[in-house]
């Protein structure tokens, strides 16, 4: 599949709702949550005021000049959080983008962005049923703290 990875336009921002929304973990077979989950408060630390933060950062995947996918970093305390320095992952693709490597290629353009801004390590959380946990830990994401149904893992620079 042919695709292009670029910076998101801050115009584009309010795509991070959807995207958001796909990054929820859940199960094959259950009902999905409603799109309304994502205004809870703590979810919205990763997309409220998307931008005005020194450690935002979004960059995207385009298809056919369709936004198909996101990777966000912020500093937060969200569900991967390790430290005030520490910039937390968030990734999504719509369903059918998944499979192809777009999501690794976000995944590695954005950690090259953070190096070359000087950070010393990047978090994120995942489910430990989540097969994304795989593409993580190719692209060098090991986990640091066992949780109960996640891990919140590290990439180090």
């Amino acid at each position: 599949m042919k695709y292009t990875i670029r910076e998101m336009y801050p115009q584009e921002y309010p795509l991070l709702a959807d995207f958001l929304y796909e990054s929820i973990f859940q199960r094959e077979g259950d009902d999905p949550f409603p799109k309304t989950i994502i205004h809870q408060p703590e979810l919205q630390v990763y997309i409220k005021d998307f931008g005005t933060g020194k450690d935002d950062a979004c960059l995207c995947a385009v298809v056919d000049n369709k936004v198909v996918g996101a990777v966000w970093v912020r500093n937060i305390h969200g569900y991967g959080d390790l430290d005030d320095e520490t910039p937390e992952f968030a990734i999504s693709l719509y369903k059918e983008y998944r499979g192809y490597g777009i999501g690794t290629e976000l995944i590695r353009q954005m950690l090259e962005l953070l190096r070359k801004k000087g950070y010393k390590r990047a978090s994120l959380s995942v489910q430990k049923e989540n097969y994304a946990l795989r593409m993580y830990q190719k692209c060098g994401f090991k986990p640091v703290i066992d949780k109960e149904e996640e891990f919140i893992m590290e990439y180090r620079f």
